[in-house]
């Protein structure tokens, strides 16, 4: 694990442990996401990394920006990190955050590959039925996938189950080369 990615994910322990405080987790995770959004443009990256513009102004203009947007907790952890020069760190925070929200809640992110966009419905069932497998509350993230034949590809944290209709021939055809051999 890099210097980068374990300063990212004690930012983010201590702001998870804040919001956890304030009882306001899932609305900080929101939160955060939009922030690091709308931080990652050309224009706001130029503007962070400017050695020409002062950190005080650099601070003064985001908390501005950020004030009734965003949560007190938010706004502080974006002036701390501007003020130590780790504005680079976001990315990893953010992911880092919702790794600590998603453990301490007991919910998993699962990015679901399907030829077509899901229904709200269809959502429902996966989240339900994966969430029996992983023991968990699932969200689903769902990516459309033209490559896939048919069925579904569901991918929870390292795990990947599946149900494409490829993945099917794939592992039928390694079948039949088993009982040839």
């Amino acid at each position: 694990m890099s210097r980068e990615t374990l300063a990212a994910k004690r930012y983010a322990k201590a702001l998870f442990e804040v919001a956890a405080q304030q009882q306001k987790t899932l609305e900080v995770e929101q939160e955060l996401k939009s922030v690091v959004e709308a931080l990652q443009s050309d224009d706001v990256q130029k503007f962070i990394s400017a050695p020409n513009i002062s950190v005080s102004v650099k601070v003064d203009v985001l908390k501005k920006a950020l004030q009734g947007k965003v949560s007190q907790p938010v706004v502080n952890t974006i002036e701390l990190l501007i003020e130590r020069g780790r504005a680079d760190l976001l990315s990893d925070l953010l992911d880092s955050y919702i790794r600590i929200e998603g453990e301490s809640l007991g919910i998993a992110d699962a990015t679901v590959y399907s030829t077509y966009p899901l229904s709200e419905q269809e959502r429902e069932i996966v989240a339900a039925q994966f969430g029996v497998l992983a023991n968990k509350k699932i969200r689903v993230n769902n990516v459309v996938d033209k490559s896939l034949l048919g069925g579904i590809k569901v991918m929870i944290g390292d795990k990947l189950y599946d149900g494409s209709l490829a993945g099917k021939l794939e592992r039928l055809e390694q079948s039949f080369n088993r009982r040839a051999q």
